[in-house]
């Protein structure tokens, strides 16, 4: 304490009394070092404003031209799409009255093919009752039967029979005469029966083979027609193929120019918005160029006044009289300790900790790890009532234990068939899954673009904040160092004041240049420049001066934070044109990827499944799968437990262990 006090006399003795005269020679002096300090850092600051003027500039033109281009790319795209869809149009019309003609052909060739061949089965059918009848009379004449008249008379009246034939089979009817059943048969009748006999047959042959060759001939027709209806489906079906391509194409086109209109207004709204930006940067940063040149010069102006007001005040008859009669001040400062301890309680609560934690390394339990730490924790009867909530629950435990084998093994089987479905099932979904994604790529660049493109805006936003962030904390230090200084140069006034009442002999002051300095950034800017009257008129003019910095140094903040907010709003204006293009897009690239939505949703949904699956066997697992441990031995080691907690248990009673 004796050091400490020993050093604090020392500091106190070590301080230099200061008059308020001298208090502002040294304000005036920091002010000029300040004042070269700030003229170099605004320096810094404006061709840092002034290379982001030439970046964004750059990259405002860049993206005109690339609007541009897109633009002039666009328009030639939907001029192409329109001509594809006329040019597809035209196609598909001809396709269309191509499918009309062949339909046309086709019904006409069905047509006559339907009648030809009720033609061919009406003569069919005549050739077969023919050759039918003559095989049955050829064979009642052969056999000499009592139904050859019947079968005779049956020939005469089938129209195909020549007429020949049929005036020799009546006469033969009518030559006939009925004989005895005992007389012998005429020679001239069996000579007459065997010509009829020769003659049918004959004509059976002849008709067999006008058949086959009217059976020829329907069959190379049939031929004929099938390969002309085939090659009439080959062309129908490869003109509605084609007719349906030519429209889905069109169709195409069709978006395709919808999409590009979409993008052409788009991109011209985005040129527009990129072309009044630069713009109004461009004006910005010339009238910041501008009132950068002007604050310089009335900066450099500033310190030279700031000076000479310095040397005036630092002169014998003013500084010599502050040291006389103005006091000094001096501050100190102490600090504070404190500490803590602990309680017999607490040691007690350590010892039941120690013995459980002894107990459950010798057999290796969790629990009593988990309660030894609880222990050296939580207050007594917590504790307590913790330890024996879980006696009684591993007693619980132990009986529960023995009929849950049972349920283990059932449910493990179960749960095992059903992992191995669900994941053979999200095998086939992920496969699937992976043939469908390689199908989505069209909307990805342009999205990423308008990304890059709304991150620049961002990213030009974020350095122009900076720099309104820095100029508005500059100017709220100017603010506030120019209302200290007007209070320091009011006591400075009044020192002078005094003194030159005192002594109006004194020696006169070196007047001050004239103040003729150039506007700042909003109108003309008079600085610190003093009068030439003297002493107490430059005094008067310097106070005068930091309540005008003070009130310009507002003014102008006020400027620049609405040219900043105004720039805000044409970027906030220009991001949303884009984030609403982006949207738009990114809609699009949804819409593409619907094909792949149900398989996926398949998979996850299965694949859920397996989750539950597997999150329910790991669930099984503590209780059911064997972790090393028997049956038997789980049952020991919880009797250990037991018995270890029961001990706890005593040690927090009061009851010592030995």
């Amino acid at each position: 304490m004796r050091l400490m006090f020993t050093l604090l006399c020392a500091t106190v003795a070590l301080q230099v009394q200061v008059t308020p005269v001298q208090k502002v020679i040294q304000m005036m002096q920091d002010m000029v070092a300040k004042g070269k300090q700030e003229k170099h850092e605004e320096q810094v600051a404006f061709a840092t404003f002034k290379q982001w003027c030439a970046d964004t500039s750059d990259q405002k033109a860049r993206a005109m031209a690339d609007g541009a281009d897109q633009i002039e790319q666009l328009s030639a795209d939907i001029q192409k799409a329109q001509a594809d869809q006329l040019k597809l149009g035209d196609a598909v019309k001809q396709l269309q009255a191509n499918i009309a003609t062949w339909n046309g052909d086709k019904s006409a060739a069905q047509a006559e093919r339907a009648a030809e061949k009720a033609d061919f089965d009406t003569l069919h059918t005549d050739y077969s009752e023919s050759i039918s009848a003559l095989g049955r009379a050829i064979d009642v004449l052969s056999k000499r039967s009592g139904d050859t008249a019947q079968s005779l008379l049956q020939l005469t009246q089938i129209d195909r029979i020549p007429a020949s034939t049929k005036r020799v089979i009546t006469a033969f009817l009518a030559s006939e005469q009925p004989l005895d059943v005992t007389a012998p048969q005429a020679n001239a009748y069996e000579f007459q029966s065997g010509g009829i006999v020769e003659m049918l047959e004959k004509l059976e042959q002849k008709f067999k083979k006008e058949l086959h060759g009217y059976e020829k001939d329907e069959a190379a027709a049939k031929h004929e027609h099938e390969m002309l209806i085939q090659e009439l489906d080959s062309q129908l079906n490869a003109a509605e193929k084609e007719a349906s391509d030519k429209t889905k194409l069109r169709g195409q086109r069709k978006a395709d120019e919808a999409q590009a209109d979409g993008d052409l207004a788009a991109t011209k709204a985005d040129l527009a918005e990129d072309t009044k930006y630069r713009k109004d940067l461009i004006t910005e940063c010339d009238t910041k160029a501008k009132d950068f040149e002007a604050r310089q010069s009335l900066r450099k102006e500033e310190l030279e006044a700031v000076s000479k007001a310095i040397e005036i005040l630092a002169s014998g008859a003013v500084s010599g009289n502050a040291d006389k009669h103005l006091p000094s001040l001096a501050q100190t400062s102490l600090a504070i300790l404190r500490g803590t301890e602990t309680s017999p309680q607490k040691k007690m609560q350590l010892k039941a900790s120690a013995l459980l934690q002894k107990a459950a390394v010798e057999s290796k339990s969790r629990l009593l790890s988990l309660v030894s730490n609880k222990v050296a924790s939580d207050p007594f009867a917590k504790v307590k009532k913790m330890i024996k909530d879980m006696i009684v629950k591993l007693m619980e435990e132990a009986t529960e234990e023995a009929e849950h084998k049972g349920w283990c093994d059932t449910e493990l089987s179960m749960n095992g068939q059903t992992r191995e479905d669900k994941s053979d099932q999200v095998s086939t979904l992920t496969a699937r899954s992976e043939e469908l994604s390689a199908t989505i790529s069209k909307l990805s660049n342009e999205i990423t673009e308008l990304s890059d493109g709304i991150a620049a805006i961002d990213k030009a936003m974020s350095d122009a904040t900076a720099l309104r962030e820095e100029e508005k904390a500059k100017n709220a230090v100017t603010v506030q160092e120019a209302q200290e200084a007007q209070e320091a140069v009011a006591q400075a006034l009044q020192v002078l004041k005094e003194f030159y009442d005192k002594a109006a002999g004194a020696t006169a002051l070196v007047q001050g240049p004239a103040d003729d300095a150039p506007g700042t950034f909003s109108k003309p800017y008079q600085g610190m420049g003093g009068s030439a009257g003297g002493v107490v008129g430059m005094i008067e003019v310097i106070q005068s001066d930091f309540a005008r910095l003070e009130a310009e140094t507002s003014t102008a903040e006020s400027e620049a934070a609405a040219q900043y907010q105004k720039l805000s709003d044409e970027s906030s204006q220009d991001k949303a044109v884009k984030q609403m293009d982006l949207d738009n897009k990114d809609k699009d690239r949804t819409n593409a990827e619907s094909d792949l939505t149900a398989t996926k949703q398949d998979l996850e949904a299965t694949q859920a499944e397996l989750d539950a699956a597997l999150a329910y066997y790991e669930k099984l697992k503590p209780s059911c799968v064997d972790a090393g441990l028997s049956y038997e031995d789980r049952v020991k080691q919880r009797a250990e437990e037991i018995e270890s907690l029961q001990m706890a248990a005593k040690v927090l009673d009061g009851n010592d262990i030995a």
